[in-house]
């Protein structure tokens, strides 16, 4: 057998938006089951994200803190940041959060993993990059507001950031699943052997 999700869309009666967000939306379908009968499923319609495992030369990763207000907490999180325009390149993204979050470019990107967040209520694909050979940005730091306006800087070593992990210290789905995917990918095939950065995303299609 081959592990790997395949896609399927189940026939849909009924459609309706009963909330229109400013990023975000809700999504109502009736949906036909394989028994024939129809149910009602709601979901979180989202435009896509990107993250940003940004490794630099000491094997620390580049961690902010930033408070969220759904789950009232202050994350330890890596930069990451919506695909604000329909079929963006989500490598360009991703080198622009990096540089709006952290003042900081990288010289070598991977896709370390793609994944969606929480499939059973939002239809959000997340693309997380491994970014290496870190350096300052170039220019002026990019004007924060809102929540970024709070951040807190830190890097962490990565064996550190491990046992936060599997000791629950640290929960945001981008920075667990970045820093054990690359500690999956390093026991494995190595780093060079991830994907290249524009690898295509069928979740998000975009153009190069």
């Amino acid at each position: 057998m081959t592990i790997k999700d395949t896609p399927e869309a189940w026939e849909i009666r009924s459609t309706e938006t009963p909330f229109v967000g400013n990023k975000t939306s809700v999504r109502t379908d009736e949906v036909v089951m394989p028994d024939g009968s129809v149910v009602r499923r709601d979901y979180q319609v989202h435009p896509g994200s990107v993250a940003v495992l940004a490794l630099d030369d000491e094997d620390r990763v580049l961690l902010i803190k930033q408070y969220r207000h759904p789950v009232r907490h202050k994350l330890w999180e890596i930069p990451a940041g919506l695909l604000d325009v329909p079929g963006e390149n989500p490598l360009h993204a991703a080198q622009r959060e990096l540089y709006e979050e952290a003042h900081v470019k990288a010289e070598d990107w991977r896709v370390l993993t793609d994944v969606y967040t929480t499939p059973g209520g939002c239809d959000e694909a997340v693309r997380v990059f491994l970014a290496r050979g870190l350096s300052e940005a170039d220019g002026q730091r990019f004007e924060v507001e809102d929540e970024e306006a709070d951040m807190e800087h830190t890097r962490v070593p990565v064996d550190e950031l491990v046992r936060a992990v599997l000791g629950g210290a640290v929960h945001n789905t981008c920075l667990v699943v970045g820093v054990l995917s690359l500690v999956a990918a390093r026991a494995g095939d190595g780093v060079d052997a991830l994907r290249p950065a524009q690898a295509p995303w069928p979740a998000r299609p975009f153009e190069i």
